[in-house]
């Protein structure tokens, strides 16, 4: 395997060529990608386009059919956070985040707390899940994948799950931790405008194809709203939504 440069934590990645099937379902068709190290890279498309199933392969939950993944040197270690904060019930909150050690990692409470500090919830270590609202189960959630300092961080529709002032504030940490960690992360979303919020880049699949890949240059914080958000919206919109022609940007 052969070396990209790495940042100060993130690992890069580099795609080439890479399909995936299932049975006769070509779902993803040849995708070629990079990912710099310590980028943050959203990944937008219909349902079914193949988004999440390429998230996956990134995160090394599935294999490729052909093509392939090539990572940066070192830990190439990643952790997934996914809609729904798959918490154990039984287990106080400080437990659920130690769990994102591993079975190698034993138990660390000073990193466990760390964690939870990072997301504003020191004061919830000994809660039950049951008794948190679904912000609060999220940065847990979120708290359990940065335990472990991933060089990768892989989000499958984080935050679809809450409801809309509770989503605001979780965009605001998760942008606020990557800027502090600089993992790569690589964010699976429905969501146009959240997309345009958090990423540098990004990147639209249509039948299993990347149609578009547009860097975001703007300068953080963005802010929900802007003039300038709202342009690139619109240009991604109409590209989703099928009225406008295929372009290269």
């Amino acid at each position: 395997m052969n070396a990209i440069n790495p940042a100060t934590h993130g690992i890069g990645m580099s795609v080439r060529g890479l399909r995936k099937r299932f049975g006769a379902l070509d779902v993803l068709r040849g995708i070629d990608l990079d990912v710099a190290a310590g980028e943050f890279v959203a990944i937008i498309g219909r349902s079914g386009c193949g988004k999440s199933t390429l998230l996956r392969i990134l995160a090394g939950l599935d294999q490729a059919s052909e093509g392939t993944l090539r990572l940066g040197a070192g830990d190439s270690r990643a952790r997934l956070m996914f809609q729904e904060p798959r918490l154990l019930p039984w287990a106080h909150v400080i437990d659920n985040v130690e769990i994102g050690l591993g079975a190698d990692g034993g138990k660390d409470h000073v990193r466990a707390v760390a964690a939870l500090r990072a997301v504003g919830l020191t004061d919830k270590a000994k809660a039950w899940p049951g008794t948190l609202s679904g912000g609060q189960k999220q940065r847990v959630a979120l708290a359990r994948a940065l335990v472990s300092r991933p060089r990768f961080l892989a989000l499958d529709e984080p935050l679809g799950a809450l409801d809309a002032l509770t989503r605001i504030e979780m965009q605001g940490l998760l942008e606020q931790v990557w800027q502090e960690q600089r993992f790569t992360a690589v964010l699976v979303t429905h969501d146009v405008s959240e997309a345009l919020l958090l990423a540098d880049r990004v990147v639209m699949i249509e039948s299993g194809e990347v149609a578009m890949d547009i860097p975001i240059s703007l300068p953080r914080p963005r802010r929900h709203g802007s003039a300038e958000l709202g342009a690139l919206e619109d240009v991604i919109l109409d590209r989703l939504l099928g009225s406008a022609p295929a372009r290269s940007v």
